[in-house]
């Protein structure tokens, strides 16, 4: 008797409804992204605009909420999918799909912690992009080290919440209708942190002037200060004292989409070095044709593959259930060797077009630009490599 060839004695899985919502939900991606995207994010990137009517766009289509519950307005998709969304937007322009995942994790606070009248109340907008979102958290002196945050909100008589400090690396400051604050309502320590959410119009709250950075300056950056700006008690989120636990929530889900996005970045500079290098020749044969440059490609197709898989399955991690150190450990894995790797393939994508890599006449130059910073936010990957040793 032959034996039947291992794929085909396995049992198959069947496709079910979700899978097809899934993959037309990933084809509405692609076109969005063809037509929204693509066509504007070198003007953009140029001129320093931040594409506040692509992202209503993307809301209307359901993709700034994809990873909440249906009943306020998400998508009431996975997390895997989430990240494949980040990605394919990521291709196509760094700043919207950084922009996409910050929406969504300056909904996460309030999804997962708020009460069901603060849900009712803000989630539809929040979900639907009609308000943009933005998590104030670093300061000067407290980035990696929350537990040093200073900023501090006094609760009055009335019980109003006074807020006082200066966030510093705000994405979306300026922009922003909503902002999460993250303060000291207790003493020292990450016990005493807490989290409310302040309106972009809240007397007291100024935005600075925006950071000039190195890439990806469609996406605004800016110091937020907080001067005796009273937020009423109905706008703390979870339990006073409770902010350090949702921070880290916060960040793993922060870490996770970084990754993500990082992979869609690299497979943009990948993808662009290799149309290049079938279409420049030298000594009578395309580039593509030298060993030196095919293996330097194939390095880039191989790091990109396992930096998509460990997105992959952290994001598995994250929708299993998996207990909150398993899930750390996984954004912290997928985080550092993902941006490493766009990095280091932008970095080659230079390479690969020599001298024209260098000029604006290629994305290649930006790209690089634009990967450097995806190795820095989120917890620097040193700290990603702290986080994972200690898990070890």
């Amino acid at each position: 008797m032959t034996a039947l060839p291992l794929t085909e004695s396995l049992p198959r899985r069947l496709p079910t409804e979700q899978d097809e919502v899934v993959r037309d939900l990933l084809a509405l991606t692609e076109t969005l992204a063809d037509r929204e995207l693509a066509p504007r994010a070198d003007e953009f990137e140029a001129t320093a605009r931040f594409p506040r009517d692509i992202l209503r766009t993307l809301g209307r289509a359901g993709l700034l909420g994809l990873p909440y519950p249906t009943a306020h307005g998400g998508g009431g998709q996975s997390h895997e999918t989430h990240v494949h969304v980040l990605e394919i937007l990521a291709k196509r322009w760094l700043a919207v799909a950084q922009s996409v995942n910050i929406h969504a994790l300056a909904c996460y606070p309030l999804a997962a912690y708020g009460t069901e009248a603060q849900r009712e109340r803000w989630l539809p907008g929040m979900l639907g992009g009609e308000q943009l979102g933005a998590n104030c958290i670093s300061e000067a002196e407290a980035g990696s080290d929350i537990g040093a945050i200073s900023s501090t909100a006094r609760r009055g008589e009335q019980g109003t919440y006074t807020v006082d400090g200066t966030k510093a690396w705000t994405s979306h400051a300026g922009q922003a209708d909503f902002y999460n604050v993250f303060c000291r309502t207790g003493g020292p320590g990450v016990r005493g942190l807490s989290l409310l959410l302040a309106d972009a119009t809240t007397p007291g709250l100024h935005v600075q002037r925006p950071e000039k950075k190195m890439g990806v300056r469609s996406s605004p950056t800016a110091s937020v200060v907080f001067d005796g700006a009273e937020l009423g008690a109905d706008r703390m989120i979870g339990r006073p004292g409770k902010g350090f636990l949702i921070a880290s929530g916060l960040f793993d889900r922060g870490r996770l989409g970084i990754a993500a996005c990082a992979v869609g970045l690299a497979s943009a500079a990948m993808e662009h070095a290799v149309a290049y290098a079938k279409t420049r020749h030298q000594f009578a044969r395309p580039v593509i044709d030298f060993q030196g440059l095919s293996f330097l490609l194939a390095d880039m197709s191989t790091q990109i593959a396992a930096a998509r898989a460990l997105v992959r399955e952290a994001a598995r991690t994250l929708d299993s259930g998996a207990s909150a150190s398993a899930v750390t450990a996984a954004a912290a894995r997928a985080k550092l060797f993902a941006t490493d790797t766009a990095m280091r393939v932008t970095t080659d994508a230079v390479q690969a077009l020599g001298a024209y890599g260098y000029v604006e006449d290629h994305p290649v130059e930006r790209w690089m630009r634009e990967a450097k910073l995806l190795q820095i936010i989120e917890g620097t990957n040193q700290i990603q490599r702290v986080i994972v040793a200690r898990s070890l």
